[in-house]
């Protein structure tokens, strides 16, 4: 759409053991005017797959208007859950698997769906650990928030 921002977000999750202490990351990165945001967060308990949403969602969040959004991200579960339909099939199933189970992670998934109402999102996967220097970075934070957690869960 004209006049709106192009941003491009890389984004990670990080848990260790899995589940367990988990960390996310997003770096933001604009063209016009030339701008590169880093933000990463943690928590106490979750999973892998809920720290790869998280760290998507946030970055979203972080956007102040509507914008016209590439989201890089190495997790096949939130590439894949938006572009081979996945998303489309649990609204219709009433947020339910195609075996009749709950989606795991459906408060995420609300507000991820929400998010794609305000921005126009391209879902990019990447390969992770695999020479993307943005990718790697985002990792890096995830990773980092992580580990000072549980670092300060430790005490230390």
């Amino acid at each position: 759409m004209p006049g709106r921002s192009l941003v491009t977000i890389y984004c990670d999750g990080a848990c260790s053991p899995n589940p367990g202490i988990g960390g996310w990351a997003a770096i933001l990165i604009s063209a016009a005017p030339q701008k590169r945001l880093e933000i990463y967060g943690s928590e106490p308990r979750s999973t892998n797959n809920r720290m790869e949403l998280t760290a998507a969602l946030m970055g979203l969040k972080e956007l102040k208007r509507p914008c016209d959004v590439a989201v890089h991200t190495d997790s096949q579960y939130l590439h894949n859950a938006f572009t081979a339909g996945w998303i489309d099939k649990w609204l219709k199933n009433g947020w339910k698997t195609s075996d009749r189970k709950p989606v795991q992670n459906e408060d995420l998934w609300r507000e991820l769906l929400a998010q794609t109402q305000v921005h126009a999102v391209a879902w990019r996967w990447v390969r992770g650990h695999a020479g993307d220097v943005e990718n790697g970075r985002a990792d890096e934070l995830a990773v980092a928030a992580r580990e000072a957690l549980a670092s300060r869960l430790r005490g230390g």
